[in-house]
């Protein structure tokens, strides 16, 4: 399916230096803030409480915040999830308030911006298990707030947790490359490879400048943009070897571009229609998948530049040639049936 077809090849390759110079210079800009100002990582990673809350009414987020930044906790993440009435609450570890006490320090606050008092609420789960949890009642013994789940994750974990990251990260580069390495020939592994690694580092740039915070669902969305890059890559790559068959007086730069030229429409409906859907996220998703669709936004974009100027131009000038991709035709020998 096309949307439209371009009769004259673009001369992407003429540019490549250029942009490639643009790329390194944006590569360079993602390292240094990456290494001054750092990630700003979420509660899964450095440790600290999550609570779940449920309100009798509409929850006032800005009223939740307010309570706890009284506490001593700064930018405390407080985002609604599932409707209006449950609330989620990310907390650090800081020095004022023991990890352990959290959980009861805030909703004792929180119970008292809401004119209630602490009460145990012994309810029945579906399975029919007896459960007290901690609840806050109001002066006419209504339930203003319950609190429905409390986890502490302690530094340890967090440090597990991003090591395991780190390890999901560099095993599917090891497999990216693997799998190119086999199915086309190594300079293209290569060149996938710097491809995706500046895909990785300029998104890591971006949340480091804007301070953004890092979670886990961010880190799902860059394992994502890496397979969607590869993707791309591959079905350039994919038409290049298909090129080196049919043009075979054209040189590599005249093959490259063509490929490019020719998968542009495939690339606008594709990206087109993954990007209605990130953006919808963006927008009607709320809180907590606002970064994650943000990473994806940024991945899809470098995605398609990076697949177009990054990976073809660094193949190219590996080298790439036609009998990398295709084995060369043994001639006959012409003395073969000769009449002597």
């Amino acid at each position: 399916m096309e949307f439209f077809r371009i009769k004259k090849d673009i001369p992407f390759m003429r540019h490549a230096l250029i942009f490639n110079v643009i790329s390194a210079l944006t590569f360079v800009a993602a390292v240094f803030f990456l290494v001054t100002k750092g990630l700003h990582f979420s509660v899964e990673f450095k440790g600290g409480t999550v609570m779940e809350l449920k309100y009798a009414k509409a929850s006032n987020l800005e009223g939740i915040r307010h309570s706890l930044e009284q506490i001593g906790y700064e930018q405390p993440e407080v985002t609604s999830f599932g409707t209006a009435h449950d609330v989620m609450i990310r907390l650090p570890i800081i020095k004022t308030v023991a990890g352990s006490n959290a959980s009861q320090l805030v909703f004792d606050k929180l119970c008292k911006a809401e004119q209630g008092a602490m009460k145990q609420i012994d309810t029945v789960s579906a399975k029919g298990e007896h459960i007290v949890k901690a609840g806050c009642v109001d002066a006419a013994g209504a339930e203003a707030v319950t609190l429905q789940k409390v986890e502490f994750v302690g530094p340890q974990v967090g440090d597990e947790l991003a090591q395991n990251g780190m390890n999901a990260l560099a095993m599917v580069i090891v497999g990216v490359m693997i799998y190119l390495a086999v199915r086309f020939e190594w300079k293209f592994a290569v060149a996938a490879i710097i491809a995706n690694l500046h895909d990785v580092v300029i998104i890591l740039g971006f949340f480091a400048f804007f301070q953004w915070e890092f979670s886990l669902t961010v880190l799902a969305a860059v394992l994502a943009v890496l397979g969607y890059s590869v993707n791309e890559s591959v079905v350039i790559f994919d038409r290049i070897r298909e090129n080196f068959r049919k043009q075979r007086k054209a040189s590599v730069h005249e093959v490259i571009d063509n490929a490019i030229t020719s998968t542009i429409s495939r690339t606008i409906i594709t990206h087109g229609c993954t990007q209605m859907m990130v953006l919808s996220m963006l927008l009607l998703g709320g809180p907590t998948l606002h970064f994650f669709a943000i990473a994806l936004t940024i991945g899809i974009c470098f995605g398609i530049y990076s697949s177009v100027f990054v990976a073809a131009a660094v193949a190219m000038w590996l080298g790439v040639t036609r009998e990398d991709l295709i084995k060369p035709i043994k001639e006959k020998d012409e003395t073969d049936g000769a009449v002597v």
